[in-house]
């Protein structure tokens, strides 16, 4: 498939032209004093978070079997589907690989619709989310890192406070002065701005479309208040369970191909659950990639998208990590032999 002015492109944690170039030195200095790198993930934490996530997907598997008829039905689930699948690519597709580490570039109508489905996502206003998530990168598994599992005591409290954290407490804690100095490049967008501040008229448009929808096409509040129930509630829920699945089980089980600072991981669950987001090891180690499974079995349903957007002509300047940069970054290759992770060759593709 063409792509239209696709690049090899990779330049480890360094977003060209972005506030992440003038700290990357400083973070990594920083973040090795505040906790350095996290041990092997304990037994207990494990086991807890597999059934913080667990447990509540069992759930909504067995409800729409238990009310199937009447208070769930066929309609209610293609809104829940369809839904999860537009509101779930708003965030992996647009807040994260286009805004926070700029994967791949487009037209600024593209930029605001996949901002404002994003945030039907109900995640968080669009800058505070890029600017939380770009500090994750920089202090990746140390305690200056918003949301990770480790560094929150020992013992089984420590263990409880850190799967709570990782999987949404985060949320609840106010942001860190200076949060700002992350999006400076975004805040620079007029049209963006907008989109951020008017977070909560997305957040009641994404739970009243679906509402809407069940109305006008069941004919009657029934249809509404179902379609509100699994097409709004449910489905935020899901989304949010997963993606915030990717920031705890993702940074506990899986593999490490490549090296990385930090305990992330490919999972394949998540892989396929997150559109593609599970294959955390791999972004960790080539974070401006705009394909996160670059083997060609790990599915990445968003990077797919982004080669549609691409072969439609409303996407360009896809980042890949070139065949030597992954050869280089792999845990089997020899350190001496690793690329310089600074250095940019950018290449173009004519087509795959």
């Amino acid at each position: 498939m063409a792509c239209a002015s696709e690049q090899q492109h990779e330049s480890g944690l360094r977003h060209e032209g972005s506030p992440f170039d003038a700290v990357r030195a400083e973070a990594v200095t920083s973040s090795t004093a505040a906790g350095g790198l996290p041990h092997k993930p304990p037994l207990g934490m494990q086991l807890a978070t597999l059934l913080v996530i667990v447990v509540p997907l069992l759930g909504i598997i067995a409800v729409p079997f238990l009310v199937w008829g009447w208070g769930f039905y066929w309609l209610d689930l293609v809104l829940l589907v369809s839904m999860y699948l537009l509101t779930a690519l708003g965030i992996t597709v647009g807040y994260h690989r286009l805004f926070t580490h700029r994967s791949f570039e487009t037209y600024m109508w593209l930029k605001a619709i996949l901002a404002i489905v994003g945030s039907m996502a109900l995640e968080g206003p669009l800058l505070k989310w890029v600017a939380m998530h770009r500090r994750h990168h920089q202090h990746s598994d140390t305690p200056l890192d918003p949301h990770t599992p480790h560094h929150h005591g020992s013992g089984f409290w420590g263990l409880l406070k850190g799967i709570w954290h990782a999987h949404m407490g985060w949320l609840f804690l106010p942001e860190p002065a200076g949060w700002q100095d992350y999006v400076k490049d975004l805040y620079k967008s007029t049209t963006l701005r907008w989109i951020s501040k008017l977070f909560l008229l997305w957040a009641v448009l994404g739970l009243a479309l679906p509402a809407l929808i069940g109305g006008l096409v069941q004919g009657n509040w029934q249809g509404a208040v179902t379609g509100f129930v699994w097409g709004g509630l449910v489905r935020v829920f899901l989304v949010h369970h997963v993606t915030w699945s990717v920031n705890s089980a993702c940074h506990l089980w899986g593999w490490q191909p490549f090296r990385t600072d930090d305990q992330s991981r490919d999972n394949p669950v998540f892989g396929v659950l997150a559109l593609g987001e599970g294959w955390h090891a791999t972004h960790h180690a080539f974070p401006t990639s705009a394909r996160h499974g670059l083997r060609w079995w790990q599915l990445d349903v968003s990077y797919y998208v982004i080669r549609l957007l691409g072969w439609l002509h409303l996407a360009w300047d896809i980042r890949l990590p070139s065949q030597e940069r992954i050869a280089n970054a792999l845990k089997s290759t020899p350190q001496g032999e690793q690329a310089n992770p600074r250095e940019e060759t950018p290449k173009q593709i004519n087509g795959q």
